[in-house]
């Protein structure tokens, strides 16, 4: 299915040589994310979830985020990695703003129980860069992964191809 890999230059990885199952690991990199121009995420203390052909999906600790603004909602959704998801609704801005400029619902999730080997993303939350106004790994402004499949970040440190895109569901 990886025929058509990009081969990573120094300094860059594959999103192919990622493993599966999906491997959890601390990032100390500055995470940014801004919502209706607030700023609602800024740590450097999160972690990615890195998995054969998606983007790194990044989860932010609670401590780390403005969770006035965000509000959880009835939805929810099975990985059979890490187990069940509940969402989140982001609201931010002047009550006097239209709600469909200032909210965009499920928008970020989380896992309250993960199973055992994802443990340690219990409550930390992941936000789908396409219904922000901007994330940022580092001072670089993060790519959002086609079809928002997995929310995956895309950097210039990562090649594909990505999981995502139109053709690509069946891999």
């Amino acid at each position: 299915m990886n025929r058509d890999r990009i081969v990573p230059a120094p300094g860059q990885e594959s999103v192919w040589d990622y493993p599966r199952p999906p491997r959890l690991e601390a990032s100390s990199r500055r995470i940014r994310i801004v919502f209706n121009g607030e700023t609602i995420v800024d740590t450097v203390a999160a972690k990615r979830v890195l998995e054969t052909s998606h983007p790194p999906s990044y989860y932010i600790p609670p401590a780390d985020i403005r969770m006035e603004f965000l509000t959880r909602t009835e939805r929810s959704s099975f990985c059979e990695w890490k187990g069940q998801a509940a969402y989140y609704t982001i609201t931010v801005g002047d009550r006097g703003v239209p709600e469909r400029y200032r909210s965009v619902e499920n928008a970020a999730w989380f896992y309250p129980d993960p199973t055992a080997d994802f443990a340690d993303l219990q409550d930390y939350v992941a936000f789908y860069p396409s219904r922000m106004d901007a994330c940022y790994v580092d001072d670089e402004l993060v790519q959002a992964q086609p079809g928002d499949f997995y929310g995956g970040w895309i950097t210039s440190d990562i090649v594909g191809p990505f999981k995502g895109s139109l053709g690509t569901w069946g891999w």
